[in-house]
């Protein structure tokens, strides 16, 4: 009677994939020291306008400082 009960050797409770904000994974990196890394946005539209100098640091990457926007960037792409 007892063995009814028991759960089977080795099964695990289910665990549910997590869905990746697209447009998040898609603008944030994570390096291999584990920064979250941005770039600039207006990376596109209107350049012929910009100066060289203004379109060169649109292209570097930026550490993202504040903690609270990195938990949220953690939690809309888990998998980053």
């Amino acid at each position: 009677m007892a063995s009814k009960s028991r759960k089977k050797q080795g099964s695990k409770k289910k665990k549910y994939k997590l869905k990746t904000h697209k447009a998040t994974a898609k603008r944030f990196k994570k390096t291999g020291g584990g920064l979250i890394v941005q770039t600039k946005g207006s990376q596109g539209h209107m350049r012929r306008r910009k100066s060289k100098r203004a379109k060169r640091q649109y292209t570097d990457m930026h550490p993202v400082k504040v903690a609270k926007v990195r938990k949220t960037i953690r939690r809309l792409a888990p998998y980053l």
